[in-house]
């Protein structure tokens, strides 16, 4: 099991962290900063910092697998290879790791930033367009949202939405519901492609907007790293809107130039 620091604070770029484990998976570690894949976020890259000074490149963060393909809760960091043929496990044995090495975790923070900015955006995306999402993609360049609808989107209407919004800087809280509080509000959850995880009896939340009621923007299940105001997105625009099919509008968010 990771313990998963950037939950808690987005904003927390290094740990210490002691390795747990060594597979094909790659490095799993006691606890880190770095995101996994999931969410339609992207995993975290940076560097994984040894005890002599040398640096282990990490290009990608990944939840780990067990033997039947499930997820499981450790955390795993695959490394830059100097060659996509090498193995994962060959090249970090070969770089001298071994279980029980304390490493300091360092994130690549302007990468992860702007994460950051576009996955709060899609969350304003939501609040303007009320519609259920049918895919999400969230990387360093540019984030889509899917949207299941029929009705045409003006991107110059969206455009000036989310400015109207960052410029408004609405606060973001960090909360979390109980398994059974999600349950009797179903609407909480806006997308199909991807369930909130569950088990643990807690579902981590994320409100936009202040106290009130009539202050909140969005508030839905979610798992991703998060700016804590929406003046922190910057400028981002809408660069296309696509018909990916008679139910489905693509909506395509880059940042201005």
């Amino acid at each position: 099991m990771t313990q998963t620091l950037f939950r808690d604070d987005a904003y927390l770029r290094e740990c210490t962290a002691t390795i747990t484990a060594i597979s094909e998976q790659g490095l799993v570690l006691d606890r880190t900063v770095f995101y996994p894949l999931g969410g339609g976020q992207a995993g975290d890259a940076g560097v994984l910092v040894l005890a002599d000074g040398r640096e282990v490149v990490i290009a990608d963060t990944r939840k780990g697998k067990d033997d039947e393909g499930k997820f499981t809760e450790a955390i795993c960091h695959l490394p830059a290879l100097p060659d996509p043929a090498t193995s994962v496990l060959a090249f970090l044995m070969s770089a001298g790791l071994k279980t029980g090495d304390v490493v300091t975790a360092r994130v690549d923070w302007a990468r992860r930033h702007r994460l950051m900015r576009f996955h709060t955006t899609t969350h304003l995306l939501c609040h303007l367009v009320p519609q259920l999402v049918n895919g999400c993609s969230i990387t360093p360049d540019y984030a889509r949202l899917d949207f299941s609808m029929t009705d045409p989107l003006d991107k110059d209407l969206l455009t000036a939405g989310i400015a109207q919004l960052v410029a408004a800087a609405h606060p973001l809280m960090v909360g979390s519901i109980s398994d059974a509080e999600l349950d009797a509000n179903p609407a909480l959850v806006k997308s199909m492609s991807v369930q909130p995880p569950r088990g643990s009896g807690q579902v981590r939340t994320i409100r936009i907007g202040g106290p009130g009621p009539e202050q909140m923007i969005d508030l839905q299940p979610c798992g991703g790293t998060h700016v804590a105001n929406t003046a922190e997105i910057g400028a981002v625009i809408v660069t296309k809107i696509e018909k990916k099919s008679a139910t489905t509008r693509r909506v395509v968010l880059g940042f201005a130039a």
